[in-house]
């Protein structure tokens, strides 16, 4: 055996030797910083008439200067401080409008300096476009005449943009209800030059509160100070002039809304006590009517702080939940009340009950109806017909009920009972349009109903138009998409009497653009936009969905990418990388369901595989990892087993077409999906390596439920323990890559967890690596964490997958 060159055995001592690598931030390989750095087409705001287009650019990321600026995290919330608006918000660097049939778009003139804008609001009329503008002091509201092309400036750099809405408009178009900074905002309290007056102490009384694990809690009175006065705001009223008058004093105001006919404004505002235990949508709150000049009409809802629920996901609080506005009515309030007293595990006929208040808001309200499940939401229609969605998590049930909301001795009739997860027969959505009031209520046509449905079948997908008798409940196809080599998706209808559809059509190599499509007349198609493919390297790729059978005989299902320039001829053996999601399931027809369009677009989006492709690897991207449990048994009481078996049968069907070195098969995946990718080099050998960004590993850190696991740690310790990677750790099996932002905000993905799980690898000498960004949350968005993320990845697939056992050639020839 010769000896290592004396450089090369320095290099690997030295590499062992330390446990941190001061790095700066890296770049991946060229082919993969193209695809990276492609110019992105914008976005289409359609108005809902299919006539005016405005089109909002954006950078695909941001700088990590962006997210090194300011934050406070607070009750679920991340501010910074310093402009009053989500820290961490994704802004529109251009503008420009276009009327439909158009074929070139108009800039849009007046358009701030360096422009973030981000809060679009169209107005009633849809002449006028109003947004926001975050200057590096605070944020401005501006409005757009889409018509004109042009914008204005219409308040200062003192906007409260934290919670909820900052912008609403009049009803009647001539001005907007903005939040504004109150001029009684008090100083921020640095925490961390504080002195403390004592300890910070939380009781427990003997109730049960078995909450999620949340993130961003207030810890403080600090905290609680800070908190209140970056969500006080105060409403004014602005005019399209910008002129401003004081419209609601300073509160803590969460949801503006106005009523259909613009006579009244509901707004509800959070209250104290606060709490350290859950987020501040589950503080104290209460919900008041005003009228349009702001005053108070009447208080309608004051709910009580939400520190315990009853156990399950099914779980609400007792009272009026979900109040809203009827759309198809001037100034009627709808709410919803739990009759099982919120707890899931209670045996009851019906599990809510729908109730509604006409103005004043002061007399007797009025049931509507009950609900086998928990409630969702209610479509409104005309005064005999509306149609109301329920579900149920426990057993994937939901159902939809067709009601007249003005005889309730007319008894609802269920139009859909069916399995949530059965895309197969999902009857589509229920289409709408635009009212009198400038709201959304059912289009109804000569006693029909019409919906729009995604149209997933065993044959591929094509979307449809249904048109339902309300009578009879007989359907009729209107439309099919017939597309065979085209990615055909329905978005709304512009005008389903006319037969107008807003539709977007893709392939592969096309880019997605819209169209208005005639179902009725069979004219051609009219073009909205016509963005190119800024992804053009990988225009000639292999791109088709594979399908293949676990061992128990489920039916699986996986996007394959074959490496650029592969010749299928050869069928030379290519290293290969899985990436994949666990999904649980409670019924084997839901799980075996094939979802995935093989005419999508290729978006190599940043946390995607696909960009290696041009490295030489085989993809097998979203391949199917469902885990089922039938009945009584949970998913999760099978879950080790059935993940190795859904990773075996990918592997397997993909060697199958002679692409694949089954020795060089790299696994990865993100959040739930990097906790399948340590279990699976824990308990299987089917992997050479494998990738795991912001994930959780150590499930008695998250002991009140996790993903989809409703029973807590005592009720089951062993499936915490079973399913947790870290306690088989010992069982690490290939080299790890490990990612996670430093700030994490994901309910169970702390940081720690990541950290915790490197520690016991390292301690038990498994092969791993630690990567942890600064500045990033659960997914990531700097450009420069993006680029080394990228460059991280391709150096540990090119050292542990495609060079797996590569012989080390000595300086005189021979080998270690």
């Amino acid at each position: 055996m010769k000896k290592l060159p004396a450089i090369f055995a320095f290099f690997v001592l030295s590499f062992h030797a330390f446990a941190q690598e001061n790095l700066s931030y890296q770049k991946p390989p060229q082919a993969i910083l193209e695809l990276v750095d492609a110019p992105l087409a914008p976005l289409a705001d359609v108005d809902s008439k299919g006539e005016n287009v405005v089109l909002l650019y954006r950078d695909a990321y941001k700088s990590i200067e962006e997210l090194s600026e300011s934050e406070m995290r607070l009750a679920g919330l991340r501010i910074n401080p310093k402009t009053s608006i989500a820290s961490r918000t994704n802004y529109y660097s251009n503008l420009e409008v276009k009327k439909a049939t158009d074929k070139e778009s108009r800039k849009v003139v007046g358009l701030p300096a360096n422009p973030r804008l981000t809060n679009f609001r169209w107005s009633p009329s849809e002449k006028l476009l109003a947004f926001t503008h975050t200057t590096a002091d605070g944020v401005e509201v501006w409005m757009l005449d889409v018509e004109g092309a042009s914008a204005k400036r219409l308040t200062g750099a003192t906007v409260n943009a934290v919670l909820g809405n900052p912008i609403v408009w009049f009803k009647d178009n001539s001005a907007l209800l903005v939040k504004m900074i109150p001029a009684r905002r008090q100083s921020l309290i640095d925490a961390a030059e504080e002195v403390p007056s004592g300890p910070v102490v939380s009781v427990s009384d003997g109730e049960k509160a078995q909450n999620r694990t949340y993130q961003d809690l207030l810890k403080s009175p600090t905290d609680e100070h800070n908190f209140e006065q970056l969500v006080f705001s105060e409403i004014n009223k602005v005019d399209l002039q910008g002129k401003k008058s004081n419209w609601l004093p300073a509160g803590m105001y969460d949801d503006v809304e106005f009523s259909p006919n613009g006579v009244y404004v509901m707004a509800s505002l959070l209250k104290r006590p606060f709490s350290y235990l859950v987020p501040y949508y589950r503080f104290p709150s209460e919900t008041n009517i005003y009228d349009t000049e702001g005053k108070l009409v009447q208080k309608v809802l004051e709910v009580s702080l939400t520190e315990v629920l009853p156990k399950g996901f099914m779980a609400v609080r007792e009272g009026k939940r979900s109040m809203a506005w009827r759309t198809d009515k001037p100034a009627t309030l709808v709410w919803v009340e739990a009759l099982d007293g919120g707890d899931p595990e209670k045996e009851v006929t019906y599990r809510d009950e729908v109730f509604q208040l006409e103005a004043p808001f002061t007399g007797e309200a009025k049931s509507l109806l009950k609900t086998k499940n928990r409630y969702r939401y209610i479509q409104w229609g005309d005064e005999k017909t509306a149609v109301a969605h329920d579900y149920w998590w426990n057993n994937r049930n939901t159902k939809s009920y067709l009601f007249n909301p003005s005889d309730k001795s007319v008894e609802p009739r269920v139009i859909s009972d069916r399995n949530y997860q059965d895309n197969y027969n999902d009857p589509g959505n229920f289409v709408t349009r635009r009212n009198e009031f400038n709201e959304y209520v059912l289009a109804i046509d000569k006693n029909h109903l019409f919906l729009l449905g995604d149209g997933y079948s065993d044959k591929g997908q094509f979307p449809f138009v249904d048109k339902l008798n309300l009578e009879t409940l007989d359907k009729e196809r209107l439309y099919q998409s017939a597309y065979q080599d085209k990615k055909e998706t329905l978005y709304w209808a512009i005008d389903i009497k006319k037969g107008e559809i807003l539709t977007r059509i893709e392939s592969p190599y096309e880019y997605p653009n819209y169209y208005i499509r005639n179902i009725k007349n069979k004219k051609a198609l009219i073009p909205l936009t016509s963005f190119e493919n800024p992804f053009k390297s990988l225009q000639d790729v292999h791109k088709e969905v594979i399908t293949y059978k676990r061992e128990d005989g489920l039916e699986l299902e996986g996007t394959l990418y074959l490496p650029i320039g592969y010749d299928k001829e050869k069928k030379e053996k290519m290293p290969m990388i899985l990436w994949a999601y666990p999904r649980e399931f409670k019924d084997k027809s839901s799980a075996s369901q094939n979802t995935t369009n093989p005419n999508e677009f290729i978006y190599p989006y940043y946390g995607s595989p696909v960009y290696w492709v041009t490295q030489g690897y085989v993809v097998l991207d979203d391949a199917a990892f469902p885990i089922v449990g039938e009945g009584d048994e949970e998913p999760n009481d099978t879950f080790r087993k059935q993940l190795v078996a859904n990773a075996k049968a990918a592997i397997d069907a993909v060697d199958e077409f002679g692409y694949i070195d089954t020795e060089k098969v790299a696994v990865g995946g993100h959040s739930y999906g990097a906790f399948m990718v340590a279990n699976l080099l824990s308990h299987s050998d089917l992997f050479a390596a494998g990738i795991a960004r912001s994930g959780a590993y150590n499930r008695t850190l998250t002991p009140f439920g996790f993903q989809s696991e409703e029973r807590n740690y005592w009720e089951s310790p062993e499936t915490y323990y079973d399913m947790s990677p870290f306690m088989h750790a010992d069982k690490m099996k290939a080299p790890l890559l490990l990612i996670h932002g430093l700030e994490d905000n994901n309910s169970g993905t702390y940081p720690l967890q990541s950290e915790r799980y490197f520690n016991a690898l390292k301690g038990l000498g498994a092969t791993a690596r630690l990567v942890m960004l600064p500045k990033e949350s659960h997914g990531y968005r700097a450009r420069e964490s993006i680029l080394h993320i990228l460059w991280e990845q391709d150096q540990w697939l090119d050292k542990y997958v495609k060079n797996k056992n590569k012989e080390i050639i000595s300086e005189a020839g021979g080998t270690e």
